[in-house]
């Protein structure tokens, strides 16, 4: 892009006034001046935000002491960039933009010389421009402002890239983090002795001796084509390279998801704008107005077309708004060719000092404006003043180009495809050396080589092996890794105090099979227990690497509790061991599976099983009939033999891949789920007949400033007659003291019991929309957290204990100690729960207060409860 080059001769002032007795200092400043002008210096320099490094589009740079008239200012262009050209006798520039401190930068009289400005942004800085500027009550009646951010959303669609029938372009990205606000003192202990290497000196910070650490990088580029009809955006990643730990300690690829999640890209033109777990309203939403006040702050003649500076702030300083200024064509298009975007300090938003957000736009042939680049910062931490963790994310377009129409070819199968091979990294980096469009700055550099060189130095591998310990449960002990360690001590009813201990193997013995194994033992029951599984992986990759693909055979002989289905945590917990009520009916199990699973790249995945089962009643659990005399039965051994299939489509899903599960990161797409089991009498000792259909959906509502909503919808249907309650659906009931999603929290375990049934759970978070407009309360950044719960079902007449034909042929109602009914179906009406409850508490912490509404008459049922659970959220 072309610099803007405004230089120009300066005139000299004869002050006449005096002339007699100034004579002599007259004519002494003239020659002064005339040889200061025969002699110019040209400083070329960029402009950019001190904490960010993002260039400052626009900015005004001009040298101190000279004559206004003179001329000697520019602005900088939309990349940051100036040039001056101005006599040798002036040593200092001042940058200064709307929001920003001005900065003055001396120059030395070197001929040609660069300079790089730093800008502090200021506090408050566009409440301050609402004061001075806005006389009377802010109104969106007759204010142009308004008018022209109406244009802009009238037009928005046009400008955007889904405007465009088709479209190409080349994408870099480039992350990159660090510890920040690091003080000298911390900088010089002894434990980092041998690092001193890894510090850089913070240029950004506003004291001195503050140091930052860069700690990763990742850099990406692609070649992506979009087609509108029918709308499809396919990125073909053409190198991909990062600094990285040792697989053994950090999960590399889940570590950049979960980056790649909090420093999401960012398009101005959508309604909402997603960034660190949180939804933002865009200035040019179609409700924008409504929820911000807009100001004309300035008019830009510098740049072709001509540009409006379009300010805007919240209407209310806690909403998830933001504030800062659009730069808008008069060409009447009314696109946006440039946007600077911070939040204000009162915003309802955890662990983030500091947020800004740049996009420029550029101007193509045909004089369309597309995302030229995008820059968001964030700088993370637990206090104001303290340590810290700042990143940046920016993403650089060319080669834009519209109208190509593609073969289908080009964009079927998933979205994003690895279009290199991965293996020669060589290729990778001279692709990154040759054709990176924006050079990486020395300590971006320097990360890639820090990072190979602290993971040879002894005491570093020390600390990441405690660390892997304390983030994912396991300790490494060679090929293998010893853990979980939450699961080593737990107590239940049954068992009394459990001891556990297991392990599994890792990459470093083998990357095609792995084993996992644990054995327990109950100090009640005096018996042990134990698991033992090998899995084959068909990729060559972890089991628990995205996509699987492997085929698993397992034992397992241990207790459970009837009806629970633990999928991210094991039932023997420590934390979990904490229960109400009365809660010792357990099962002794013994398990033969066989499992084969398959993901694909469009996260569609499917799944096959083969499982013997034995199990027997433990604790107060009976199994019992009538017989013929009407006599109970009693039976200590129950046999099935059960296969299973099941499909789960998750489109565009993300996660963060931990070492013994997932953590879902939930977008705006639907998650589905079907699962069958068939039930075969006769094979391998089974002894009962049935089929059981399960179908699900989940389903992620983002509501904009009134928060979102988790709604999952579920589906059961068992087909078979005279079958035992261990074989329906036991309904999932909670009696720990800890909040769970996936449950009921005020059932009782083995309360309902049904062999056809539908449920909905509906998870509704509004983000303080309500409590941060209530003074005092506002300042504590509570959020409100609302949830129901219902399940309605039943069971058929042969499979209902209370039917007269049928109640003698299955197993009958589970009872307390007092032999008061303690199981049960649904009567006429579904059972439900519901809760209200602040989340945020101390920045980590969810309190519900739950209510049941209903079946209240049931043994031992609670009106009510207060349940916690530890919430992490930005």
């Amino acid at each position: 892009m072309n610099f803007q080059d405004y230089s120009n001769i300066m005139e000299a002032k004869i002050n006449t006034k005096t002339f007699i007795t100034k004579l002599f200092f007259s004519i002494t400043f003239l020659l002064s001046a005339a040889l200061a002008f025969a002699q110019t210096k040209t400083v070329t320099g960029t402009v950019k935000d001190a904490k960010t490094k993002t260039p400052i589009a626009y900015a005004t740079v001009a040298v101190v002491g000279a004559p206004a008239a003179a001329g000697t200012s520019t602005s900088t262009n939309a990349n940051g960039e100036f040039r001056l050209v101005f006599p040798t006798s002036y040593v200092k520039i001042r940058a200064s933009y709307v929001g920003y401190d001005n900065k003055d930068a001396f120059v030395t009289n070197d001929a040609v010389q660069s300079k790089e400005i730093l800008m502090d942004a200021q506090d408050n800085m566009l409440e301050e421009v609402v004061v001075k500027a806005q006389k009377k009550k802010y109104s969106n009646k007759d204010n142009p402002a308004v008018a022209l951010i109406r244009k802009v959303i009238e037009n928005k669609e046009k400008n955007r890239l889904s405007g465009q029938q088709y479209a190409e372009f080349d994408q870099y990205e480039k992350m990159s983090l660090g510890l920040s606000n690091l003080s000298e003192k911390f900088v010089n202990k002894k434990i980092f002795k041998n690092y001193q290497f890894l510090f850089e000196t913070d240029d950004s910070a506003k004291t001195a001796n503050k140091y930052v650490l860069p700690a990763f990088i990742e850099e990406k580029m692609s070649k992506v084509y979009y087609r509108k009809d029918p709308s499809k955006t396919k990125q073909y990643i053409l190198g991909d390279q990062r600094a990285q730990f040792d697989p053994k300690f950090i999960d590399n690829d889940g570590l950049a998801a979960y980056f790649n999640k909090l420093y999401e890209q960012v398009d101005i033109y959508d309604n909402n704008i997603s960034l660190v777990t949180n939804q933002f309203l865009s200035p040019i939403a179609n409700s924008a107005p409504t929820f911000y006040k807009f100001f004309i702050t300035d008019t830009i003649k510098t740049s072709q077309p001509w540009l409006v500076e379009l300010s805007f702030v919240p209407r209310n300083k806690a909403d998830m708004l933001f504030k800062g200024q659009l730069y808008v064509t008069l060409d009447g298009n009314y696109a946006v060719q440039g946007a600077n975007m911070t939040v204000a300090d009162d915003i309802n938003l955890n662990f983030v000092r500091d947020l800004q957000v740049q996009l420029k736009f550029e101007k193509d042939s045909k004089s369309r404006f597309y995302l030229k680049t995008s820059t968001l910062g964030i700088d993370f931490s637990l206090t104001e003043k303290g340590m810290g963790i700042r990143g940046s994310r920016t993403v650089n377009y060319n080669n834009y180009k519209v109208g190509i129409q593609q073969p289908d070819s080009i964009y079927d199968g998933p979205s994003t495809v690895i279009a290199y091979n991965i293996e020669n990294k060589k290729a990778t980096k001279s692709l990154f050396e040759t054709q990176r469009p924006l050079a990486l700055a020395q300590n971006e550099l320097n990360i890639y080589h820090n990072i190979d060189t602290l993971q040879k130095i002894p005491s570093f591998r020390t600390f990441m092996d405690i660390a892997a310990l304390v983030l994912s449960g396991y300790k490494q002990a060679g090929p293998v890794e010893i853990g979980p360690v939450n699961t080593f001590y737990s107590f239940n009813p049954v068992e009394g105090f459990r001891l556990r201990i297991g392990g599994r193997t890792t990459e470093a013995l083998s990357k095609r099979f792995y084993a996992e194994t644990y054995a327990a033992y109950g100090f009640k029951d005096q018996k042990w227990k134990y698991f033992f599984s090998g899995t084959y992986a068909f990729n060559n990759k972890s089991v628990y690497s995205f996509p699987m693909h492997y085929i698993r055979a397992s034992y397992k002989k241990d207790t459970k509790i009837p009806g629970q289905k633990l999928e991210f945590i094991q039932e023997d917990n420590f934390l979990l061991s904490f229960k109400r009520g009365d809660n010792d009916r357990y099962i002794y199990e013994t398990n033969y599976g066989l499992e084969y699973k398959k993901e694909f790249l469009n996260h569609l995945a499917i799944g096959a099983g083969f499982n013997i089962n034995k199990q027997s009643p433990a604790g107060s659990l009976t199994y019992q009939m009538l017989d013929e005399n009407g006599q109970n039965k009693l039976f200590n051994e129950l046999n099935t033999t059960e296969l299973s299939v099941n499909f789960r489509y998750a489109p565009h899903e993300e996660f963060y891949q931990g070492k013994i599960y997932r953590t879902p990161i939930f977008n705006q797409y639907p998650i589905f789920t079907f699962n069958y089991t068939a039930g075969i009498k006769g094979l391998a000792k089974g002894e009962y007949n049935y089929h059981s259909f399960n179908v699900g959906a989940f389903k992620r509502f983002y509501l904009s400033q009134f928060g979102f909503a988790d709604v999952t919808a579920e589906g059961n249907y068992i087909a078979g007659k005279e079958i035992p309650f261990p074989f329906l659906t036991i309904h999932r009931a909670n009696q720990t003291y800890a909040y769970q999603l996936n449950s009921y929290n005020l059932m009782n375990f083995l309360e309902f019991v049904s062999d056809h049934n539908a449920s909905i759970n509906v998870q509704y978070y509004m983000n303080g929309f309500l409590l941060n407009k209530i003074p005092l309360i506002k300042k504590l950044k509570l959020r409100e957290v609302f949830s129901f719960k219902g399940v309605y079902g039943g069971l058929r007449k042969e499979n209902d204990p209370d039917d007269p034909n049928y109640g003698s042929k299955v197993f009958a109602w589970q009872r307390n100690a007092d032999q008061i009914q303690s199981s049960y179906t649904f009567g006429s009406e579904p059972y439900m729960e519901a809760s209200i409850g602040l989340s945020n508490i101390f920045k980590i912490l969810r309190v519900d207060y739950v209510k049941r509404l209903n079946y209240l008459d049931h043994v031992d049922a609670p009106a009510w409860g207060i349940r916690a659970r530890v919430r992490f959220d930005f």
